[in-house]
């Protein structure tokens, strides 16, 4: 276990100390943690909706004049995905393959498209298959400006039965930070899905956390281009700045919690 991992250990024991929190102690945490959670990881994404509009909506159900309906469903639906989050990891049931398609299908509720760029540049609607896997290629644009493929529909099923089953033998094994950095990447890497693979793998990345004890983190919409850049040197083969980038959220969440 490297330095870091063991300061971790140290700060989440420092952590459980201050447990139990009353009862109105959890409940303002846990609402300022699904507004700003869903907020942010929607904004990485591109959803228009400032933090205020989010919050606006998801207590009060009102929607701002101008803002895509779609946005608005991004909203509900993610904020319904993190309580679904928080029930299972108190059922202790296991990770698998069905639970990440439920998941997708529910970040993606009353959604059935997506704007595309065809191939004469236009932008045109593109149905997606909510918690089905991709039947065609997908690829990035990387910030340094480079196509980025990721893994062939063909393979998606294999690579996913083999994370569900990494997952399965490491939890308790591994440090859970690791396992947690370890899950988000390899949902980035293979990108299984027709649409919100980032909204998945953070969702996930919090419930490796969340069945390990440790409080979910928040990637910031301002913290974007870190957050790319450090997933990109781990598809150049060097995982170490994305794992480090996973470990200073979770000492933040750990010690401002």
């Amino acid at each position: 276990m490297n330095n870091h991992l063991i300061e971790i250990t140290n700060l989440f024991e420092a952590y459980q100390t201050r447990r139990p929190l009353t009862d109105e102690q959890k409940t303002a945490l846990y609402e300022k943690l699904r507004l700003e959670w869903t907020y942010h990881s929607n904004a990485l994404e591109g959803n228009s909706l400032t933090l205020g509009e989010t919050v606006f909506y998801l207590r009060e159900g009102l929607t701002s004049e101008g803002k895509p309906l779609v946005d608005y469903l991004e909203t509900k639906n993610h904020a319904e995905a993190v309580d679904w989050l928080f029930r299972f990891v108190k059922s202790g049931e296991p990770i698998m393959e069905g639970f990440i398609k439920d998941l997708n299908t529910l970040l993606h509720k009353g959604i059935t498209e997506r704007p595309a760029r065809g191939s004469d540049g236009q932008t045109i609607m593109r149905p997606i298959t909510p918690g089905v896997y991709k039947r065609q290629p997908n690829h990035v644009l990387t910030l340094t400006g480079q196509i980025h493929e990721y893994v062939e529909p063909i393979h998606v099923h294999d690579q996913m039965q083999k994370l569900v089953a990494s997952i399965d033998a490491q939890e308790g094994q591994l440090h859970p930070v690791e396992l947690a950095a370890h899950v988000h990447y390899e949902i980035t890497r293979i990108h299984p899905f027709d649409d919100c693979n980032g909204r998945s793998a953070r969702l996930l990345l919090n419930l490796i956390l969340l069945r390990a004890g440790y409080p979910p983190i928040v990637i910031k919409t301002e913290e974007r281009r870190v957050y790319l850049e450090t997933l990109e040197k781990a598809d150049q083969g060097n995982r170490n700045p994305w794992l480090m980038f996973v470990i200073e959220h979770v000492k933040q969440a750990l010690t401002q919690t």
